[in-house]
C-alpha cells in the first residue's frame, strides 16, 4: 500500500529540524568554550606580560647576592687567654662560622626534617611541600610551613620582615637566583650560619653553645631536635623560657627525623628519653675575667671602631687561665673574710609573702630575679626567722636552714632590739654562702673594693688582673684606674735610692721620735709616728725596714734628699707630679696604681730592668690569619732603671720582710724562702697593700673602700692583702723550682750581709739620727706639704679617692703594645 507522500516528507522534515537544533547548541557551547579559552589565553598572556614587566622592573633591583659566596656574617670580637680559653665576647649578634663540613650530619637531618625534608631536590620553591601545607592547614593539622631553606635565606639576609606583596615577590625572585648562583651546601651553609636562634645565639653552632654549653659537633639527636625546633619561632619554642612547649615541638622533630628516614625507630625512642641539661643563668664554669676582656675591648675598639664587633677578630692575650682563676677566687675570698667582720648592715629588700602559697612563689621568684646571685654569694629570702635558725628559699624552691656559727656574721639582725631595717624576718632578701664545711652562713655583699694583678717581672707579660669584687656591680678597674695612697710598700723605693748614697743594709738608723715645727713646716707642726706608737732606738736599716719602721724612712729620706727620690722614683715608672718631694714620700704619701706598683717591683724582681706590663698578643681574623703579633723584647741595658747590684740588695731586704718582718707568714706558710715583698698599711688602715715576687712572678694585692674610710683599727696590709697574696702564689708557684738570684759584680757579703764593693770595709754611711745627732751630712729636713692641715698625727694626709675614668686613659692605653 503506498505511501502517503505528505507524512514521509513531514517525518524527514522533522528529523532535519532536530538535527540542526543539536548543531546549533553544540555550535553555540564551542563558541563559548572558544571564547573562554581565549579569555583564559588572553588573561594568561597579559599575567605573562605584567609578570614579564615585573620581573624586568624587579630583578635589577634585586641586591647583589654574589658576596654570598664568601659568606661573611657579622661575628663578635672574641677574648681568649693565653691557651686559647675564650674569657669574652663583645657583639650584638652571638655566632661561630662553622663551615658545611664540619657541620654534624645528626644536626643537618633535624633542620632538614623539620624545615625542608626535599631541599636537595628541589629547585628553590617546593611545590610539592606548597600543596601539602595547603591541604594540612586547610584540615586543620599540624601546621605546616611552606618556605624552603633556600627562602629563608633570601629572606633573612637580604629582605625586610614586612608581609607584602612586592617582598613575597623579591623573595621568590631572590630564591631563583640563590639556587642559580650557589650550590645546596653552599645554601646550607648559609641558612646554618644565619639563622636567629634566640638568647642572642645567631646560627647552629652559637645555640648550641648558648644552650647546652657544648660544640655543636657533640651535640645528640635529642639535642639537635631542641635547636633545630627554634627557627620558627626562638621565644615560643626556647628551652630556657618556655620548656613545655619547646619539648612538644623537640619530640615533633624527633618524628619527622624518623618519618624522612634520618634515624631508626630505635634512636627515636631513645632520643625522646634522653633528660637534656639546658644551661641557665650566669655559667659557673667560665674563666672570671670580666675586667681584662673589657680592657681589651676598650684597646682593640680604639685601633678598629666600629668594625672591631662584627669583624670576628679573636684577640689572644698573654693571660693564664688557671692564674686567673686562682686570682679572681683569691682576692674574692679575702674581701668576704674581711666582710664577716662588719657590722650586719641588714636585708636588702623586704617582700610581703601571701598567705597563698602560689603567691608565695611568685613573689619569692620575683624577689631573687630582682637580686641575683653574685657567683658564690647567693640570694635567698626568709621564710622564718629566730635568733637560733633562719630558714630561707633559694631558686627552684631550694631549702635553706641556717644554725650556729652561721648565724654569727648577722647576730645583731636576729635580736629582738634590732632595728627595722636591720632586722631579719620573714620576707627579708637576704645573702648566704657555703662554708668549708658545705655548711650555710648568713652574709653579705661587700662594701669594700680590691685588686689583683700578676704579671711574668721578666718581660711584663700580665698573667693575672682582677679589678674589683664583681665587674656587673661595679666596672671601675681598680688596677688600672684607682690612684691611691699606697703607704709604707712605697719605702723600699726610697730605700734603693738610699743604696746610692753610700747606705748599705748594715748602715745603723735612730728609730728615734722626730718634730718639725711650724718654722719648719711653713703650716701646722708635724709629729710622726710608727704604727705601734712605740720607739726602738739605733737599729740597723735592713731590720727598720723589715719592722716597716716610719722614724727611719723619714730619716733615710732626708739623709737622700726628696728632690733626689723624687727623681729616683721615676726609674720604677712613677709619676713625679704624684709624688711631692716632701718627707711624707717616705711614708708613702703620693699616688699610685696598683699596676705602677707592680711594675716597680718588677726592676728589684728582674736585676734592674725597666718592663712596660703588656697584654695582647695577637689579633686573628675570623679566618685565624694572624693580622698583629706582638712579643715584648727581652731586657737589655737599654731599658736598665737601677743597677743589677741595687736590685740585688733590695730583694735581700725584701726577703728578710717574708722571713721575720711584717710578711713573715710569706714565707711560713708558702714553705719557700724565694719570696720577696713589703706590707703597706696607710694612715687610719684607709688602704692595705701587699707587693711582692718570686723571681719569675710579681703581683699586688690592695684593698680600700672606693670613698676612702678607715677599713678598721686593727686592719693592716699584713692581715688583709698578704693572705690574698698567699692564696694565689700557693696555687701559681706549684711545681715552680726555689730560685734565688746569683750575686752580679760589685757586690761582696762580709759577715753573711751583701754590701757594694766600695762600702764593704767601712766605706758609705754608717749611722744616720743616732741619739739625735745631726743627719748625715749636714741634710736639712725637706720641707713637708704646706698646707700641714691636712696632716694628722701619724703622718700622713688623708686619702684622696680614685681617679675618675677619664683621668686613666695613659694606664688603660699603655697595655697595649703595637
Amino acid at each position: 500500500m503506498p505511501s502517503e507522500p505528505g507524512a514521509g516528507e513531514s517525518g524527514k522534515s522533522s528529523s532535519r529540524s532536530r538535527g540542526n537544533g543539536m548543531h546549533g547548541w553544540q555550535r553555540g557551547m564551542l563558541h563559548f568554550v572558544f571564547w573562554c579559552l581565549g579569555l583564559a589565553l588572553a588573561g594568561l598572556a597579559s599575567i605573562v606580560i605584567i609578570v614579564g614587566v615585573a620581573l624586568a622592573v624587579a630583578y635589577p633591583n634585586l641586591p647583589d647576592i654574589s658576596d654570598l659566596s664568601d659568606y661573611r656574617p657579622k661575628l663578635p670580637l672574641r677574648v681568649y687567654s693565653a691557651e686559647g680559653v675564650q674569657i669574652g665576647e663583645f657583639g650584638e649578634e652571638r655566632r661561630n662560622l662553622t663551615p658545611i663540613a664540619e657541620i654534624p650530619q645528626v644536626m643537618k637531618d633535624a633542620v632538614l626534617a623539620i624545615e625542608d625534608s626535599r631541599f636537595y631536590s628541589h629547585g628553590g620553591v617546593d611545590y610539592r611541600g606548597l600543596m601539602r601545607a595547603g591541604l594540612a592547614n586547610l584540615g586543620r593539622a599540624k601546621s605546616q610551613g611552606a618556605s624552603t631553606i633556600t627562602m629563608q635565606v633570601a629572606r633573612n639576609v637580604y629582605l625586610s620582615s614586612e608581609k607584602t606583596f612586592t617582598r613575597k615577590l623579591y623573595e621568590v625572585l631572590l630564591t631563583f637566583k640563590l639556587e642559580h648562583l650557589l650550590s645546596k651546601d653552599q645554601i646550607l651553609e648559609i641558612y646554618m650560619n644565619q639563622i636567629f636562634l634566640g638568647n642572642r645565639a645567631y646560627g647552629f653552632a652559637a645555640a648550641a653553645d648558648a644552650y647546652f654549653g657544648k660544640p655543636m659537633k657533640d651535640l645528640t639527636i635529642a639535642e639537635a631536635a631542641m635547636l633545630a625546633g627554634l627557627p620558627k619561632a626562638p621565644s615560643a619554642f626556647n628551652p630556657i623560657v618556655n620548656p613545655n612547649r619547646a619539648r612538644a615541638r623537640q619530640l615533633y622533630i624527633i618524628e619527622r627525623m624518623q618519618e624522612n628516614g634520618f634515624i631508626t625507630a630505635a634512636d627515636a625512642e631513645a632520643a625522646k628519653k634522653q633528660e637534656l641539661k639546658i644551661r641557665t643563668g650566669l655559667d659557673n664554669t667560665r674563666i672570671h675575667a670580666e675586667y681584662i676582656a673589657e680592657t681589651v675591648r676598650q684597646l682593640v675598639y680604639a685601633q678598629y671602631g666600629d668594625e672591631a664587633y662584627t669583624r670576628g677578630l679573636n684577640v689572644f692575650t698573654t693571660i693564664k687561665a688557671a692564674q686567673q682563676e686562682t686570682a679572681y677566687k683569691a682576692l674574692r675570698r679575702g674581701i668576704m673574710d674581711y666582710e664577716r667582720r662588719q657590722i650586719y648592715r641588714g636585708p636588702e629588700e623586704f617582700v610581703d609573702l601571701p598567705a597563698n602559697a602560689k603567691d608565695a612563689e611568685d613573689a619569692i621568684d620575683d624577689a631573687l630575679a630582682e637580686h641575683p646571685d653574685n657567683g658564690d654569694v647567693m640570694s635567698a629570702v626568709v621564710l622564718e626567722a629566730n635568733p637560733k635558725k633562719i630558714v630561707a628559699v633559694r631558686l627552684n624552691s631550694e631549702r635553706v636552714e641556717i644554725t650556729g656559727e652561721g648565724l654569727r656574721p648577722a647576730q645583731s639582725g636576729l635580736s629582738e632590739k634590732a632595728p627595722p631595717k636591720i632586722k631579719i624576718r620573714r620576707g627579708a632578701v637576704i645573702r648566704v654562702a657555703r662554708t668549708p664545711k658545705n655548711t650555710w652562713e648568713i652574709t653579705q655583699l661587700p662594701e669594700v673594693e680590691g685588686a689583683f694583678v700578676a704579671l711574668d717581672p721578666r718581660d711584663g707579660a700580665i698573667q693575672a688582673l682582677v679589678g674589683g669584687f664583681d665587674f656587673n656591680k661595679n666596672k671601675f678597674n681598680h688596677v688600672t684606674q684607682a690612684w691611691r695612697q699606697p703607704g709604707s710598700a712605697f719605702k723600699p723605693f726610697i730605700y734603693s735610692a738610699s743604696l746610692e748614697k753610700g747606705f748599705t743594709p748594715s748602715t745603723v738608723v735612730n728609730d728615734a721620735p722626730l718634730f718639725f715645727d711650724a718654722g719648719v713646716t711653713g703650716g701646722q707642726p708635724w709629729e710622726p709616728k710608727n704604727y705601734d706608737g712605740k720607739f726602738e732606738g739605733a737599729m740597723p736599716l735592713h731590720t727598720a725596714l723589715a719592722k716597716s719602721k716610719n722614724m727611719v724612712s723619714i730619716r733615710v729620706l732626708q739623709a737622700v734628699g726628696a728632690q733626689n727620690a723624687q727623681d729616683w722614683i721615676t726609674r720604677f715608672g712613677f709619676d713625679a707630679d704624684k709624688h711631692p718631694p716632701y718627707l711624707t714620700m717616705a711614708l708613702g704619701a703620693g699616688a699610685v696604681t696598683p699596676m705602677q706598683m707592680v711594675t716597680g717591683y718588677s726592676v728589684f724582681a728582674n736585676g734592674g730592668y725597666r718592663i712596660n706590663p703588656w697584654l695582647i698578643t695577637k689579633i686573628t681574623d675570623q679566618k685565624g690569619k694572624a693580622i698583629v703579633e706582638s712579643q715584648p723584647p727581652l731586657p737589655n741595658e737599654s731599658v736598665r732603671a737601677v743597677d743589677a747590684r741595687n736590685a740585688f740588695i733590695m730583694s735581700r731586704l725584701l726577703q728578710e720582710i717574708t722571713r721575720v718582718g711584717t710578711a713573715a707568714r710569706a714565707q711560713k706558710d708558702l714553705k719557700r724562702v724565694d719570696l720577696y715583698g713589703k706590707t703597706g698599711t696607710t694612715n687610719d688602715a684607709i688602704d692595705t697593700w701587699f707587693a711582692g715576687y718570686q723571681p719569675t712572678l710579681a703581683a699586688v694585692v690592695w684593698m680600700g673602700y672606693d670613698t676612702p674610710r678607715s677599713l678598721g683599727d686593727r686592719e693592716t696590709g699584713g692581715g688583709l692583702s698578704l693572705p690574698v697574696w698567699i692564696n694565689f702564689m700557693e696555687a701559681a708557684l706549684k711545681g715552680v723550682p726555689v730560685m734565688e738570684p746569683a750575686a752580679p759584680e760589685g757586690v761582696i757579703n762580709v759577715g753573711g750581709e751583701w754590701y757594694y764593693e766600695e762600702y764593704a770595709r767601712g766605706g758609705g754611711v754608717t749611722n744616720v739620727g743616732g741619739g739625735g745627732a745631726p743627719q748625715e751630712n749636714g741634710a736639712p729636713a725637706q720641707r713637708p706639704p704646706e698646707d700641714k692641715s691636712l696632716m694628722n698625727s701619724d703622718g700622713l694626709p688623708p686619702n684622696r679617692p680614685p681617679l675618675a675614668p677619664s683621668e686613666d686613659r695613659k694606664s688603660i692605653l699603655d697595655l697595649f703594645r703595637n
